[in-house]
């Protein structure tokens, strides 16, 4: 691998995983069009480990202030003030607590599935990788389709009508995104698309959704990164260093400024618009290779 294609990937990862449109996915056909069939897995968690720094920075504060409940929480020390009332992640201790619990069941689900989709993410063919595009649209058409009649959403633990206004993460939704995430493991399934859609479809306001949708990327990445460590010998015999540190500089770069584009989208309930390009990327790719 030389540079310029180590910066090209890493530019199509900061791009590619917080759009919904599956980065794995989209890095295992360019990999394939670049010629490069003996990647490790590890070079990609690489590329996942620099835009997770991106995640970090931007919701810094969030983390921060989850960290600090964190401690309160086990020291038993008492509860300030309301700082926050209108941030459900990390607005006030109530709710971190609430966020920190969800984080843990998500994270436990998550790494659950991921011990099995990690046996097939190697040897899963380019046509599989484009059905998963056509999948992670259609997700992105049923989000949107759900927000536009919140009142026909069903919980599926009460059957009854969800309510969309801002509430603290439940048990309930942070199965939901586990369980999401786990799947956004396989390539071609977009898992910032499968995870804002499925907590959308659970009953989280937009701003909850795309706020726990990375932050609770954090541990799964790290937890990726740290079992494919193994293969750290391979990385630097098949691809060398200068490639991998000159893609994980773009993919932080170009990632920071995707994250903060995708954050104003998913506000504006417009991320279904990533189908109208996945649709037919999936479908040619399905033709073509």
């Amino acid at each position: 691998m030389t540079i310029i294609q180590g910066i090209l990937l890493g530019m199509l990862q900061g791009v590619a995983e917080f759009l919904p449109i599956s980065s794995s996915g989209h890095l295992k056909l360019c990999q394939a069009l670049f010629g490069l069939e003996e990647v490790p897995v590890l070079f990609d968690v690489f590329l996942h480990l620099a835009t997770l720094v991106a995640v970090c920075l931007y919701f810094r504060k969030k983390i921060w202030n989850l960290l600090k409940i964190f401690g309160r929480w086990i020291a038993r020390k008492p509860q300030p003030e309301v700082t926050n009332p209108d941030d459900m992640i990390s607005g006030t201790d109530a709710y971190g607590r609430k966020a920190i619990i969800a984080l843990i069941i998500s994270t436990v689900i998550t790494g659950a599935l991921g011990v099995f989709t990690s046996k097939v993410i190697s040897d899963i063919p380019l046509k599989a990788v484009c059905a998963g595009f056509i999948c992670t649209s259609i997700l992105l058409i049923l989000s949107g389709q759900a927000e536009k009649h919140p009142r026909r959403r069903k919980n599926a633990s009460t059957s009854q009508p969800v309510d969309i206004s801002p509430k603290p993460v439940s048990i309930f939704q942070s199965v939901v995104v586990g369980i999401m995430q786990g799947l956004g493991t396989l390539p071609g399934i977009s898992r910032s698309g499968s995870t804002i859609a499925g907590s959308l479809f659970a009953g989280m306001d937009r701003k909850t959704a795309g706020d726990y949708s990375f932050i609770v990327s954090i541990p799964a990445i790290l937890g990726a990164f740290i079992l494919e460590l193994k293969d750290l010998g391979q990385v630097n015999e098949v691809i060398g260093a200068a490639p991998v540190i000159a893609g994980c500089a773009a993919a932080f770069a170009v990632g920071y400024i995707s994250l903060t584009c995708l954050m104003k989208l998913i506000k504006k309930g417009k991320i279904v618009w990533f189908a109208a390009y996945l649709i037919p990327v999936g479908v040619l790719g399905i033709l073509f290779f």
